[in-house]
């Protein structure tokens, strides 16, 4: 059985062909190194609309079954940034440690990190993380979430992700 993943860029200028989506792919090609389970993609490239990222991430969510939709664009300060609140207005938990987390290791790259909004959000049994929109930062800030990714999918009783652990070693906790 295949785990379905989301993979949705947010950019007008790419969604409009001004510019070719480069996060979207490095997503793609960093989940391939980590995981080691067969997973289906399932990539949306859209534009910086409110209303259209909240109608996306329920559709990847409720109607495609993911049980992971990682989202890249959209998460700094400019006024058309707006993944975080289009993340949150559709989540019934947030988990801010993601983001937390994210700017930490990204701050060792630019000081330009503390402008970055990411957040992760829980919507019935997917977990939505919010990535920068650069390539680079991309797998410094999967590298540096994605151990707690599988356990915190356990949690919201979706599908077991296994990972190469020579590449990224997922944590879970113990029993006992």
């Amino acid at each position: 059985m295949s785990v379905h993943i989301g993979i949705v860029t947010v950019s007008d200028r790419a969604s409009q062909g001004t510019y070719e989506d480069r996060s979207g792919p490095a997503i793609r090609e960093w989940l391939k190194l980590a995981l080691s389970v067969p997973w289906q993609e399932h990539y949306r490239l859209i534009p910086d609309e409110p209303a259209r990222i909240e109608a996306t991430l329920r559709e990847l969510s409720d109607e495609t079954g993911c049980c992971l939709v990682v989202t890249t664009g959209g998460t700094g300060p400019a006024r058309r940034d707006v993944t975080p609140e289009a993340t949150e207005a559709v989540c019934a938990k947030m988990l801010p440690g993601f983001g937390e987390l994210m700017r930490q290791v990204s701050l060792h790259s630019v000081p330009t990190a503390i402008l970055s909004r990411q957040t992760a959000g829980i919507r019935e049994r997917t977990l939505i993380l919010n990535l920068p929109g650069k390539p680079a930062a991309i797998a410094e800030c999967l590298s540096a979430v994605f151990p707690a990714v599988p356990y915190c999918i356990d949690l919201i009783e979706g599908p077991r992700l296994e990972t190469d652990p020579d590449f990224v070693k997922a944590f879970r906790p113990k029993a006992g």
